[in-house]
Protein backbone atom coordinates (compact mmCIF):
# COMPACT_ATOMS: atom_id res chain seq x y z
CA UNK A 1 0.00 0.00 0.00
CA UNK A 2 2.72 2.65 0.81
CA UNK A 3 4.25 1.94 -2.39
CA UNK A 4 1.47 2.81 -4.49
CA UNK A 5 1.13 5.88 -2.19
CA UNK A 6 4.63 6.82 -3.03
CA UNK A 7 4.12 5.89 -6.35
CA UNK A 8 1.04 8.35 -7.41
CA UNK A 9 2.08 10.95 -5.24
CA UNK A 10 5.28 10.87 -7.52
CA UNK A 11 3.65 10.54 -10.97
CA UNK A 12 1.07 13.37 -9.55
CA UNK A 13 4.30 15.71 -8.23
CA UNK A 14 6.03 14.79 -11.80
CA UNK A 15 2.69 16.10 -13.71
CA UNK A 16 2.09 18.99 -11.85
CA UNK A 17 5.99 19.99 -12.17
CA UNK A 18 5.32 19.65 -15.69
CA UNK A 19 2.17 21.08 -16.64
CA UNK A 20 4.19 24.18 -14.74
CA UNK A 21 6.44 24.24 -17.43
CA UNK A 22 4.57 23.53 -19.90
CA UNK A 23 2.17 27.16 -18.62
CA UNK A 24 5.13 29.01 -17.02
CA UNK A 25 6.37 30.59 -21.13
CA UNK A 26 3.14 31.21 -21.86
CA UNK A 27 2.94 33.76 -18.36
CA UNK A 28 6.75 34.42 -19.10
CA UNK A 29 5.06 36.10 -22.59
CA UNK A 30 2.50 37.66 -21.55
CA UNK A 31 4.29 39.47 -18.77
CA UNK A 32 6.96 40.68 -21.30
CA UNK A 33 4.63 43.97 -22.44
CA UNK A 34 3.93 44.52 -19.24
CA UNK A 35 7.84 44.87 -19.00
CA UNK A 36 8.34 46.80 -21.77
CA UNK A 37 6.92 50.16 -19.97
CA UNK A 38 8.96 50.15 -17.53
CA UNK A 39 12.57 49.81 -19.82
CA UNK A 40 11.14 52.99 -21.97
CA UNK A 41 11.24 54.89 -18.65
CA UNK A 42 14.29 53.92 -17.65
CA UNK A 43 17.05 55.83 -17.85
CA UNK A 44 19.27 56.74 -21.20
CA UNK A 45 22.75 55.54 -20.81
CA UNK A 46 24.77 58.63 -19.92
CA UNK A 47 27.11 58.55 -23.22
CA UNK A 48 23.72 59.56 -25.04
CA UNK A 49 23.14 62.83 -22.74
CA UNK A 50 23.74 66.08 -24.22
CA UNK A 51 26.57 68.02 -22.38
CA UNK A 52 26.15 70.65 -20.14
CA UNK A 53 27.17 73.27 -22.31
CA UNK A 54 24.64 72.25 -25.16
CA UNK A 55 21.71 71.94 -22.29
CA UNK A 56 22.53 75.17 -21.74
CA UNK A 57 22.85 76.29 -25.30
CA UNK A 58 19.54 74.76 -26.28
CA UNK A 59 18.01 76.88 -23.24
CA UNK A 60 19.63 80.17 -24.36
CA UNK A 61 17.76 79.55 -27.98
CA UNK A 62 14.35 78.77 -26.08
CA UNK A 63 14.96 82.00 -24.13
CA UNK A 64 16.74 81.21 -21.06
CA UNK A 65 19.46 83.14 -19.34
CA UNK A 66 20.97 83.70 -15.81
CA UNK A 67 21.81 79.85 -15.47
CA UNK A 68 23.16 79.70 -11.76
CA UNK A 69 22.94 76.00 -11.74
CA UNK A 70 23.02 73.00 -14.14
CA UNK A 71 22.99 69.70 -12.14
CA UNK A 72 22.87 65.77 -13.45
CA UNK A 73 20.57 63.67 -11.42
CA UNK A 74 20.01 60.19 -12.10
CA UNK A 75 17.76 60.87 -15.23
CA UNK A 76 17.39 64.36 -16.02
CA UNK A 77 19.51 67.58 -15.82
CA UNK A 78 18.58 70.06 -13.12
CA UNK A 79 18.91 73.74 -13.99
CA UNK A 80 18.21 76.97 -12.25
CA UNK A 81 17.75 80.13 -14.30
CA UNK A 82 15.88 82.84 -15.53
CA UNK A 83 12.91 82.51 -18.09
CA UNK A 84 11.80 84.39 -20.81
CA UNK A 85 9.27 86.64 -18.96
CA UNK A 86 12.12 87.50 -16.12
CA UNK A 87 10.97 84.87 -13.52
CA UNK A 88 13.79 82.18 -11.34
CA UNK A 89 12.60 78.73 -12.36
CA UNK A 90 14.01 75.44 -11.81
CA UNK A 91 13.94 73.15 -14.77
CA UNK A 92 14.14 69.62 -15.78
CA UNK A 93 15.25 68.75 -18.81
CA UNK A 94 15.47 66.08 -20.81
CA UNK A 95 19.21 64.39 -21.07
CA UNK A 96 19.09 63.81 -24.08
CA UNK A 97 16.97 66.02 -26.46
CA UNK A 98 17.02 68.82 -24.22
CA UNK A 99 13.95 69.28 -23.86
CA UNK A 100 11.89 70.81 -21.14
CA UNK A 101 10.21 68.53 -19.06
CA UNK A 102 9.13 70.58 -16.02
CA UNK A 103 9.47 73.88 -15.26
CA UNK A 104 8.65 75.38 -11.42
CA UNK A 105 8.59 78.94 -10.71
CA UNK A 106 11.02 79.35 -7.87
CA UNK A 107 10.34 83.60 -8.07
CA UNK A 108 7.92 85.69 -9.84
CA UNK A 109 8.69 89.22 -11.38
Amino acid sequence: MRATTLIATLALTGGLIGAGAAIAPAFAQSAAPAATPAAATAPAAQSNWMSPKDVQTKLEAAGYTDFREIERDKNKYEVKATDPQGQRVELDVDPVTGDVLKTEVKRAK
